[in-house]
């Protein structure tokens, strides 16, 4: 097989097609192509809302080789900001550094559990990350963040258990207007950064029953860490 086949051979091979050679003493340098069982690698994500009183928004799962979708300390991206505020992972699972994605079907609702699959056929993902929105607060997010799982073989699990932060993109003032979970039925996402703009652990809620007397939510919407439990199992 002369150079400009091997050289053809090697670029179809990395598109996921495998070149032989025909012909033999006859001088026939033919080609043909047979496909080949491109590899998936597929994660079953299980999340447990843990909290009492505290709607969690559809969960966005990515895949990822770079990067993460927060640091504390820092301050948050827009695409986490819409999360933290709205519920709405879109801006999160189309980040540049994003493989694939994929999202729970629904709200997490206290105590539920609920299973998302996410599968890629590129080569092996290097990490893995996941962010919700505690729904009766400002900008509370649970979450795992840039997870490495290169390592994980199929059948082996990672459970791990997730704080509260909060995005520090809009002030804790629980009012309804400012809520848009069913304890307010406010407004989500709001483009006016008016709190410290950096990402911390969450301090939890204050509540009417505690003295802030303009909050919509009372001790049952009060929690404390953690209030997320996640499993990851590498499946194929």
């Amino acid at each position: 097989m002369n150079f400009k086949i091997d050289k053809l051979a090697a670029l179809v091979i990395s598109s996921g097609l495998l070149l032989t050679a025909c012909g033999g003493d006859s001088g026939d340098d033919s080609i043909s192509a047979v496909s080949t069982n491109i590899p998936n690698y597929s994660y079953q994500v299980d999340v447990v809302n843990l909290t009492y009183a505290q709607p969690m928004s559809p969960v966005a799962v990515v895949l990822h080789d770079e990067g993460q979708l927060w640091t504390v300390g820092e301050s948050a991206s827009m695409a986490l900001e819409n999360l933290a505020e709205s519920g709405d992972g879109a801006m999160i699972m189309d980040l540049d550094v994003v493989s694939v994605s994929a999202a729970g079907e629904g709200m997490l609702m206290p105590g539920m559990n609920q299973q998302i699959t996410i599968t890629t056929s590129a080569l092996l993902p290097q990490k893995i990350s996941l962010a919700t929105m505690l729904v009766n607060t400002n900008d509370a997010f649970a979450g795992v963040n840039g997870l490495m799982i290169a390592d994980l073989d199929v059948g082996e699990s990672i459970s791990l258990v997730s704080g509260s932060y909060d995005a520090g993109t809009e002030a804790n003032s629980e009012t309804a207007a400012s809520i848009p979970g069913p304890a307010g039925g406010g407004e989500g996402y709001n483009a006016i950064r008016d709190d410290v703009d950096f990402v911390a652990m969450h301090p939890g809620v204050v509540t009417m029953d505690d003295g802030l007397m303009a909050s919509a939510l009372t001790f049952d919407h009060r929690f404390d860490n953690p209030t997320l439990r996640v499993t990851i199992t590498r499946t194929e």
